[in-house]
């Protein structure tokens, strides 16, 4: 089979692609097909990707989906690597309009973190706006520390 266009190959709408609306669901399985790929054939391409150009002492690199993200960024950059997890409760989520689809959100895309690694910080996002800011506060103070 040939390898499905990346999405800018795609000439999709990149802004859509990153909300959760029908447009980014319309294309989401084609994107996991393509995303997969890419993995097999080198784990580390999205890791690069993210890094490429970057010379700020902290970057935050969001949404890491597999242990191979994690393990890569912890052999490249070592112990200062910090990994933090975010979490809501699944009615939390359904509040959010997020709905459970077979097939992809139990795709290693979407869970495949859920084992496997010992988060360093585990932050906690149930629509309390108070205890979300304490947490994250706690978090800065700490890659402040270790600047």
């Amino acid at each position: 089979p040939t390898e499905p266009p990346s999405p800018q190959e795609h000439r999709l709408d990149f802004q859509r692609l990153l909300d959760a609306s029908a447009y980014k669901e319309m294309f989401r399985q084609d994107m996991i097909r393509w995303g997969e790929e890419k993995r097999h054939t080198d784990p580390g391409f999205f890791c690069r990707a993210a890094v490429e150009g970057a010379l700020q002492p902290v970057w935050v690199v969001s949404d890491t989906r597999r242990l191979s993200d994690v393990e890569w960024f912890r052999d490249a950059y070592g112990d200062v690597v910090q990994t933090v997890r975010v979490v809501a409760t699944e009615e939390t989520r359904k509040r959010r309009n997020w709905v459970f689809v077979t097939g992809v959100d139990d795709a290693e895309s979407e869970c495949g973190l859920d084992e496997g690694v010992a988060f360093d910080w585990v932050i906690t996002n149930d629509g309390d706006q108070v205890a979300l800011e304490k947490q994250l506060e706690m978090l800065v103070q700490s890659l402040h520390r270790n600047l």
